[in-house]
């Protein structure tokens, strides 16, 4: 497909989750996975830049089990140790999406790192896709990593869908402060969000449409 960076659309995203789900299926493989990065909060509803398709894997025997499940698609980097950022990692190309499969290996006490520790694997919503239950982590904690990472044009989008559909109030400030975020962020964040109504495990609307379940 060609597709540019930060350009992919929620339906190119969903076909390629779709078609890794049923290249895991066709092998009878079922790992365990969670979708992050910005992928995630497109299927989710937020309409922001989207480069790429992540699935963060618990174990590297998950991470080749994906891999092998993909093999008939293209390769972009085989299967490797990223010692700098801690990562079991791989990258596909499905139906012109970039796949990043990997671990990430480090270590947290907070629950409110969107890759690290236990905060993907406990902090969850369940939506449809196809034919697919698929587990996607929660926008609070995506939301840390771009307020991290400075990227207004995909923070803003976020704030915009919580405001309007809720979140998790006490969850966002433990991701807040996972991330070490400046005091300035962080009242930034409190006055555009001041007036909504934070609403821990609010069921929102995912891509088919349907509600989707949250998981705390």
């Amino acid at each position: 497909m060609g597709l540019d960076e930060a350009s992919l659309q929620l339906v190119d995203v969903a076909s390629a989750l779709e078609e890794t789900l049923t290249a895991l299926r066709a092998v009878g493989a079922a790992p365990a996975y969670r979708v992050g990065g910005t992928g995630a909060a497109l299927l989710q509803g937020v309409q922001l830049p989207v480069g790429d398709l992540d699935l963060l894997l618990a174990r590297r025997e998950d991470v080749d089990t994906v891999a092998a499940a993909l093999s008939p698609f293209p390769c972009l980097y085989a299967t490797s140790w990223l010692p700098e950022s801690a990562q079991y990692f791989a990258r596909y190309e499905v139906n012109g999406v970039h796949v990043e499969i990997s671990t990430v290996e480090q270590e947290t006490d907070s629950d409110g790192m969107e890759c690290v520790g236990r905060g993907p694997w406990q902090h969850y919503v369940m939506i449809t896709c196809g034919s697919y239950r698929v587990p996607v982590v929660r926008l609070e904690l995506r939301l840390a990593t771009e307020l991290l990472r400075d990227r207004p044009d995909r923070y803003e989008p976020l704030l915009d869908h919580l405001a309007t559909y809720g979140f998790d109030a006490a969850l966002l400030h433990r991701a807040m402060t996972a991330r070490d975020l400046p005091p300035e962020r962080r009242h930034y964040v409190t006055d555009r969000l001041t007036h909504s109504r934070p609403r821990p495990g609010a069921a929102m609307t995912g891509i088919s449409g349907r509600e989707r379940s949250p998981e705390t």
